[in-house]
Protein backbone atom coordinates (compact mmCIF):
# COMPACT_ATOMS: atom_id res chain seq x y z
CA UNK A 1 0.00 0.00 0.00
CA UNK A 2 3.15 2.25 0.91
CA UNK A 3 1.06 4.83 2.61
CA UNK A 4 2.71 7.54 5.06
CA UNK A 5 1.43 9.91 8.12
CA UNK A 6 1.21 12.95 9.01
CA UNK A 7 1.45 13.65 12.82
CA UNK A 8 1.11 16.67 14.40
CA UNK A 9 0.01 17.63 18.02
CA UNK A 10 -1.35 20.91 20.07
CA UNK A 11 -1.33 21.21 23.77
CA UNK A 12 -2.30 23.96 26.03
CA UNK A 13 -1.46 23.96 29.26
CA UNK A 14 -3.61 24.31 32.53
CA UNK A 15 -4.16 28.20 33.91
CA UNK A 16 -1.54 29.33 35.35
CA UNK A 17 0.64 26.09 34.95
CA UNK A 18 4.51 26.27 33.20
CA UNK A 19 4.16 22.68 32.31
CA UNK A 20 1.64 20.38 30.43
CA UNK A 21 0.56 17.32 32.35
CA UNK A 22 0.02 15.93 28.88
CA UNK A 23 2.55 14.11 27.07
CA UNK A 24 2.81 13.05 23.37
CA UNK A 25 5.01 11.04 21.70
CA UNK A 26 5.71 9.91 18.54
CA UNK A 27 8.04 7.34 16.98
CA UNK A 28 9.07 5.78 13.92
CA UNK A 29 9.81 2.01 13.28
CA UNK A 30 10.77 0.38 9.56
CA UNK A 31 7.24 -0.07 8.99
CA UNK A 32 5.38 1.71 11.04
CA UNK A 33 4.59 5.16 13.06
CA UNK A 34 3.48 5.30 16.35
CA UNK A 35 1.56 7.97 18.24
CA UNK A 36 1.15 8.00 22.19
CA UNK A 37 -0.79 10.90 24.37
CA UNK A 38 -0.11 9.98 27.98
CA UNK A 39 -2.58 12.59 30.53
CA UNK A 40 -0.76 12.51 33.59
CA UNK A 41 -3.36 13.09 36.90
CA UNK A 42 -3.75 16.44 38.43
CA UNK A 43 -1.54 19.38 36.54
CA UNK A 44 1.65 20.98 36.84
CA UNK A 45 5.01 19.47 37.27
CA UNK A 46 3.72 15.84 38.96
CA UNK A 47 1.25 15.25 36.22
CA UNK A 48 4.59 16.25 33.64
CA UNK A 49 6.73 14.06 35.41
CA UNK A 50 3.86 10.89 35.35
CA UNK A 51 2.54 11.39 32.04
CA UNK A 52 6.40 11.76 30.37
CA UNK A 53 7.26 8.33 32.48
CA UNK A 54 4.32 6.51 31.05
CA UNK A 55 5.17 7.82 27.34
CA UNK A 56 8.45 7.12 27.40
CA UNK A 57 7.79 3.61 29.12
CA UNK A 58 5.22 2.64 26.62
CA UNK A 59 7.30 4.03 23.56
CA UNK A 60 10.13 2.02 24.24
CA UNK A 61 8.16 -1.16 24.82
CA UNK A 62 6.25 -0.73 21.71
CA UNK A 63 9.99 0.06 19.88
CA UNK A 64 10.85 -3.86 21.41
CA UNK A 65 8.38 -5.32 19.99
CA UNK A 66 6.79 -5.54 23.67
CA UNK A 67 2.81 -6.78 23.85
CA UNK A 68 0.60 -5.04 25.56
CA UNK A 69 0.31 -7.33 28.14
CA UNK A 70 3.93 -6.55 29.14
CA UNK A 71 3.18 -2.69 28.79
CA UNK A 72 0.53 -2.57 30.73
CA UNK A 73 1.97 -4.83 33.19
CA UNK A 74 4.82 -2.60 33.49
CA UNK A 75 2.88 0.61 33.91
CA UNK A 76 0.83 -0.94 36.96
CA UNK A 77 4.23 -1.83 38.75
CA UNK A 78 6.04 1.07 37.88
CA UNK A 79 3.44 4.05 38.13
CA UNK A 80 1.56 3.93 41.98
CA UNK A 81 -2.28 4.23 42.76
CA UNK A 82 -4.05 7.40 44.05
CA UNK A 83 -4.45 6.28 47.58
CA UNK A 84 -7.45 8.93 47.48
CA UNK A 85 -9.06 8.72 44.10
CA UNK A 86 -7.78 4.45 43.56
CA UNK A 87 -6.94 4.99 40.23
CA UNK A 88 -3.92 4.60 37.89
CA UNK A 89 -1.62 8.33 38.23
CA UNK A 90 -1.96 8.32 34.00
CA UNK A 91 -4.02 7.21 31.36
CA UNK A 92 -3.39 7.02 27.76
CA UNK A 93 -3.90 6.18 23.92
CA UNK A 94 -1.70 4.50 21.62
CA UNK A 95 -2.04 4.60 18.04
CA UNK A 96 0.48 2.34 15.79
CA UNK A 97 0.31 2.55 11.89
CA UNK A 98 1.78 0.63 9.47
CA UNK A 99 3.03 0.97 6.54
CA UNK A 100 0.94 -1.80 4.72
CA UNK A 101 -2.41 0.11 6.16
CA UNK A 102 -2.94 -1.70 9.10
CA UNK A 103 -4.03 0.16 12.32
CA UNK A 104 -3.47 -0.84 16.66
CA UNK A 105 -5.26 1.22 18.78
CA UNK A 106 -5.06 0.95 22.53
CA UNK A 107 -7.12 3.61 24.62
CA UNK A 108 -7.04 3.62 28.76
CA UNK A 109 -9.48 5.99 30.39
CA UNK A 110 -8.68 9.29 27.56
CA UNK A 111 -11.54 10.03 25.60
CA UNK A 112 -12.02 7.89 22.42
CA UNK A 113 -10.19 8.46 18.93
CA UNK A 114 -12.25 10.15 16.39
CA UNK A 115 -11.84 8.44 12.98
CA UNK A 116 -13.04 10.14 10.02
CA UNK A 117 -13.02 9.21 6.73
CA UNK A 118 -14.39 11.13 3.43
CA UNK A 119 -15.23 13.75 5.81
CA UNK A 120 -17.44 11.28 7.62
CA UNK A 121 -17.15 9.96 11.67
CA UNK A 122 -16.42 5.86 11.42
CA UNK A 123 -17.52 3.94 14.48
CA UNK A 124 -14.57 2.29 16.30
CA UNK A 125 -15.93 -1.19 18.00
CA UNK A 126 -15.23 -1.50 21.62
CA UNK A 127 -13.07 -4.55 22.19
CA UNK A 128 -12.33 -4.26 26.09
CA UNK A 129 -10.18 -6.19 27.52
CA UNK A 130 -9.04 -6.17 31.73
CA UNK A 131 -5.32 -6.14 32.51
CA UNK A 132 -4.23 -5.89 35.51
CA UNK A 133 -7.69 -4.70 36.57
CA UNK A 134 -7.99 -2.05 34.40
CA UNK A 135 -10.57 -2.20 31.63
CA UNK A 136 -8.74 -1.61 28.31
CA UNK A 137 -9.82 -0.83 24.93
CA UNK A 138 -7.53 -3.03 21.81
CA UNK A 139 -8.45 -2.58 18.35
CA UNK A 140 -7.52 -3.53 15.43
CA UNK A 141 -8.36 -1.81 11.67
CA UNK A 142 -7.36 -0.95 8.20
CA UNK A 143 -6.67 2.78 7.34
CA UNK A 144 -6.50 4.79 3.73
CA UNK A 145 -5.36 7.50 2.58
CA UNK A 146 -7.08 10.24 3.47
CA UNK A 147 -8.06 9.26 7.30
CA UNK A 148 -7.84 11.26 10.18
CA UNK A 149 -7.11 9.74 13.78
CA UNK A 150 -7.73 12.05 16.32
CA UNK A 151 -6.36 11.47 20.03
CA UNK A 152 -7.30 13.36 22.79
CA UNK A 153 -7.19 14.11 26.87
CA UNK A 154 -10.08 14.43 28.93
CA UNK A 155 -9.17 18.32 28.91
CA UNK A 156 -11.34 18.71 25.41
CA UNK A 157 -14.67 16.80 27.05
CA UNK A 158 -13.83 19.59 30.22
CA UNK A 159 -13.84 22.32 28.11
CA UNK A 160 -16.51 24.82 29.09
CA UNK A 161 -18.04 22.33 31.95
CA UNK A 162 -19.66 24.98 34.57
CA UNK A 163 -19.60 28.16 32.57
CA UNK A 164 -20.29 28.17 28.91
CA UNK A 165 -21.59 24.25 28.49
CA UNK A 166 -23.06 22.87 31.75
CA UNK A 167 -21.49 19.52 31.19
CA UNK A 168 -18.41 20.37 29.36
CA UNK A 169 -17.68 19.60 25.02
CA UNK A 170 -19.17 16.08 24.53
CA UNK A 171 -17.29 13.69 22.68
CA UNK A 172 -20.05 13.59 20.00
CA UNK A 173 -19.96 17.27 19.53
CA UNK A 174 -16.28 17.87 19.47
CA UNK A 175 -16.29 14.79 16.82
CA UNK A 176 -18.71 17.04 14.75
CA UNK A 177 -16.69 19.84 14.92
CA UNK A 178 -13.66 17.90 13.89
CA UNK A 179 -15.62 16.10 11.08
CA UNK A 180 -16.63 20.11 9.42
CA UNK A 181 -13.24 20.93 10.00
CA UNK A 182 -12.01 18.16 8.37
CA UNK A 183 -10.86 18.71 4.30
CA UNK A 184 -8.67 15.89 2.34
CA UNK A 185 -5.75 18.76 2.36
CA UNK A 186 -6.11 19.96 5.46
CA UNK A 187 -2.97 19.32 7.71
CA UNK A 188 -2.80 17.38 10.84
CA UNK A 189 -1.41 20.07 12.94
CA UNK A 190 -4.27 22.56 11.30
CA UNK A 191 -6.84 19.73 12.76
CA UNK A 192 -5.20 19.53 15.87
CA UNK A 193 -4.65 23.83 16.18
CA UNK A 194 -8.49 24.15 15.35
CA UNK A 195 -10.18 21.79 17.81
CA UNK A 196 -7.31 23.23 20.37
CA UNK A 197 -8.84 26.81 19.43
CA UNK A 198 -12.00 25.72 19.93
CA UNK A 199 -11.28 23.87 23.21
CA UNK A 200 -9.28 27.70 24.60
CA UNK A 201 -11.88 29.47 23.32
CA UNK A 202 -14.90 27.31 25.44
CA UNK A 203 -12.17 28.04 28.39
CA UNK A 204 -12.07 31.56 28.13
CA UNK A 205 -8.47 31.31 27.52
CA UNK A 206 -7.99 30.19 30.86
CA UNK A 207 -7.86 26.43 30.26
CA UNK A 208 -8.91 24.73 33.81
CA UNK A 209 -7.33 21.46 32.29
CA UNK A 210 -4.32 20.37 30.66
CA UNK A 211 -5.41 19.95 27.04
CA UNK A 212 -3.99 18.31 24.34
CA UNK A 213 -5.34 17.17 20.85
CA UNK A 214 -2.86 14.60 18.53
CA UNK A 215 -3.76 14.08 14.76
CA UNK A 216 -2.66 11.66 12.29
CA UNK A 217 -3.46 11.90 8.70
CA UNK A 218 -3.18 9.56 6.18
CA UNK A 219 -1.53 10.07 3.24
CA UNK A 220 1.09 9.21 0.02
CA UNK A 221 3.93 10.18 -0.04
CA UNK A 222 5.20 13.54 -0.89
CA UNK A 223 9.08 13.76 -1.83
CA UNK A 224 9.67 17.49 -2.52
CA UNK A 225 13.68 18.67 -3.82
CA UNK A 226 14.79 22.21 -3.27
CA UNK A 227 17.57 23.26 -5.36
CA UNK A 228 19.51 26.66 -4.15
CA UNK A 229 23.54 27.57 -5.40
CA UNK A 230 24.99 27.17 -8.85
CA UNK A 231 27.39 24.46 -8.50
CA UNK A 232 31.38 25.13 -7.34
CA UNK A 233 32.16 23.32 -10.83
CA UNK A 234 30.01 24.85 -13.68
CA UNK A 235 30.07 21.66 -15.83
CA UNK A 236 28.30 20.01 -13.37
CA UNK A 237 24.92 22.52 -13.91
CA UNK A 238 23.34 20.03 -16.24
CA UNK A 239 24.17 17.18 -13.79
CA UNK A 240 22.87 18.81 -10.74
CA UNK A 241 19.67 19.88 -12.65
CA UNK A 242 18.55 16.47 -14.18
CA UNK A 243 19.24 15.45 -10.28
CA UNK A 244 16.92 17.86 -9.10
CA UNK A 245 14.15 17.01 -11.82
CA UNK A 246 14.81 13.37 -11.51
CA UNK A 247 11.37 12.58 -9.75
CA UNK A 248 8.50 13.29 -11.46
CA UNK A 249 6.42 12.86 -8.31
CA UNK A 250 8.23 15.43 -6.25
CA UNK A 251 7.34 19.04 -6.02
CA UNK A 252 10.16 21.30 -7.12
CA UNK A 253 11.30 23.94 -5.65
CA UNK A 254 14.46 26.18 -6.59
CA UNK A 255 15.38 29.00 -4.43
CA UNK A 256 17.89 31.69 -5.88
CA UNK A 257 17.90 33.69 -9.02
CA UNK A 258 21.44 32.43 -9.93
CA UNK A 259 20.04 28.69 -10.06
CA UNK A 260 16.73 29.89 -11.63
CA UNK A 261 19.05 30.39 -14.54
CA UNK A 262 20.69 27.47 -14.60
CA UNK A 263 17.25 25.63 -14.69
CA UNK A 264 15.75 27.89 -16.91
CA UNK A 265 19.01 27.36 -19.43
CA UNK A 266 19.61 23.25 -18.91
CA UNK A 267 15.95 22.81 -19.23
CA UNK A 268 14.63 25.23 -22.20
CA UNK A 269 12.13 26.58 -20.33
CA UNK A 270 11.42 30.58 -20.25
CA UNK A 271 11.41 32.34 -16.67
CA UNK A 272 9.34 34.87 -15.62
CA UNK A 273 9.52 37.44 -12.63
CA UNK A 274 7.03 38.53 -11.15
CA UNK A 275 6.49 42.13 -10.50
CA UNK A 276 4.36 41.93 -7.16
CA UNK A 277 6.32 42.56 -3.77
CA UNK A 278 3.54 41.68 -1.12
CA UNK A 279 6.20 41.77 1.36
CA UNK A 280 9.04 44.47 1.33
CA UNK A 281 11.03 42.03 3.22
CA UNK A 282 10.68 39.10 0.71
CA UNK A 283 11.80 39.32 -2.92
CA UNK A 284 8.83 38.34 -5.34
CA UNK A 285 8.65 35.18 -6.83
CA UNK A 286 9.16 33.90 -10.65
CA UNK A 287 7.49 31.56 -12.76
CA UNK A 288 8.92 28.13 -14.63
CA UNK A 289 6.99 25.65 -16.58
CA UNK A 290 7.98 22.54 -14.48
CA UNK A 291 9.06 24.11 -11.78
CA UNK A 292 6.28 24.40 -8.70
CA UNK A 293 7.83 26.99 -7.28
CA UNK A 294 10.74 29.54 -7.93
CA UNK A 295 11.92 32.06 -5.65
CA UNK A 296 15.06 34.53 -4.72
CA UNK A 297 17.76 32.22 -2.62
CA UNK A 298 19.21 33.54 0.82
CA UNK A 299 16.92 36.22 1.96
CA UNK A 300 13.87 33.59 1.40
CA UNK A 301 15.59 30.70 2.82
CA UNK A 302 16.30 32.71 6.39
CA UNK A 303 12.61 33.67 6.52
CA UNK A 304 11.31 29.89 5.73
CA UNK A 305 14.09 28.90 8.58
CA UNK A 306 12.16 31.42 10.68
CA UNK A 307 8.60 30.03 9.86
CA UNK A 308 10.09 26.15 10.42
CA UNK A 309 11.58 27.29 13.87
CA UNK A 310 8.26 28.62 14.84
CA UNK A 311 6.21 25.61 13.68
CA UNK A 312 8.81 22.87 15.56
CA UNK A 313 8.10 25.34 18.76
CA UNK A 314 4.15 23.85 18.86
CA UNK A 315 3.09 26.22 21.29
CA UNK A 316 3.54 28.79 19.07
CA UNK A 317 1.40 27.31 16.25
CA UNK A 318 -2.00 29.23 16.20
CA UNK A 319 -4.71 30.73 13.47
CA UNK A 320 -1.91 33.89 13.48
CA UNK A 321 0.40 31.40 12.22
CA UNK A 322 -1.19 29.80 9.82
CA UNK A 323 -2.38 33.62 7.99
CA UNK A 324 0.96 33.88 7.68
CA UNK A 325 1.80 29.97 6.22
CA UNK A 326 -0.76 31.18 3.66
CA UNK A 327 0.25 34.65 2.74
CA UNK A 328 1.44 35.15 -0.93
CA UNK A 329 5.22 35.45 -0.53
CA UNK A 330 7.88 33.30 -1.77
CA UNK A 331 9.31 32.35 1.94
CA UNK A 332 5.82 31.32 3.62
CA UNK A 333 4.79 29.45 0.27
CA UNK A 334 8.35 27.01 0.69
CA UNK A 335 7.23 26.97 4.03
CA UNK A 336 3.52 25.99 3.89
CA UNK A 337 4.89 23.14 0.89
CA UNK A 338 7.81 21.78 3.48
CA UNK A 339 5.45 21.83 6.38
CA UNK A 340 1.90 20.43 5.05
CA UNK A 341 2.80 18.74 1.42
CA UNK A 342 5.61 17.51 2.36
CA UNK A 343 7.01 13.69 3.79
CA UNK A 344 10.84 14.18 2.75
CA UNK A 345 12.96 16.69 1.51
CA UNK A 346 15.92 16.23 -0.90
CA UNK A 347 18.21 19.62 -0.86
CA UNK A 348 20.42 19.94 -3.88
CA UNK A 349 23.02 22.45 -2.70
CA UNK A 350 25.62 24.14 -5.29
CA UNK A 351 28.59 25.01 -3.36
CA UNK A 352 30.09 27.64 -5.34
CA UNK A 353 30.41 30.90 -3.52
CA UNK A 354 28.01 34.05 -4.41
CA UNK A 355 30.52 37.33 -3.46
CA UNK A 356 27.04 39.50 -3.11
CA UNK A 357 26.74 37.12 0.08
CA UNK A 358 30.25 38.47 1.91
CA UNK A 359 28.91 41.77 1.91
CA UNK A 360 29.37 42.75 6.09
CA UNK A 361 26.40 44.80 5.70
CA UNK A 362 24.38 41.52 5.69
CA UNK A 363 23.83 39.86 8.36
CA UNK A 364 25.83 37.29 9.86
CA UNK A 365 23.73 34.15 9.41
CA UNK A 366 23.16 35.12 5.71
CA UNK A 367 27.18 35.34 4.95
CA UNK A 368 27.04 31.52 4.18
CA UNK A 369 24.71 29.59 2.08
CA UNK A 370 25.76 25.63 3.61
CA UNK A 371 24.96 27.33 7.30
CA UNK A 372 21.60 28.09 6.29
CA UNK A 373 21.41 24.88 4.46
CA UNK A 374 22.33 23.32 7.60
CA UNK A 375 19.87 25.23 9.56
CA UNK A 376 17.53 24.14 6.72
CA UNK A 377 17.96 20.63 7.27
CA UNK A 378 17.90 20.78 11.36
CA UNK A 379 15.03 22.57 11.37
CA UNK A 380 12.92 20.10 8.76
CA UNK A 381 14.16 16.70 10.59
CA UNK A 382 13.11 18.84 13.80
CA UNK A 383 9.62 18.70 12.26
CA UNK A 384 9.61 14.88 11.62
CA UNK A 385 10.19 14.71 7.94
CA UNK A 386 13.44 12.94 6.33
CA UNK A 387 16.11 14.87 4.42
CA UNK A 388 18.65 14.19 2.45
CA UNK A 389 21.90 16.65 1.22
CA UNK A 390 23.35 16.61 -2.45
CA UNK A 391 26.75 18.79 -2.79
CA UNK A 392 27.58 20.30 -5.68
Amino acid sequence: MGITVDVAYKSLNKYTEILCGDKVEILQTEDSNIMILADGMGSGVKANILSTLTSKILGTMFLNGATLDECVDTISETLPICQVRHVAYSTFSILQVFHNGDAYLVEYDNPGCIFIRDGKLMEIPKNVRVLQGKSINEYRFKVQKGDALILMSDGTIHAGVGDLLNFGWLWEDIADYAVRQYQVTISAMRLAASISQACDELYQYRPGDDTTVACMRIIDSKPVHLMTGPAKNPEDDTRMVHDFMSDPSAKTIVCGGTSATIVSRVLGKRLDVSLDYVDPEIPPIAYMEGVDLVTEGVLTLNRVVQLLRRYAKNETVSETFFEELDKNNGASMVAKILIEDCTEVHLYVGKAINSAYQNPGLPFDLGIRQNLVEQLKGVIEEIGKKVVVTYY
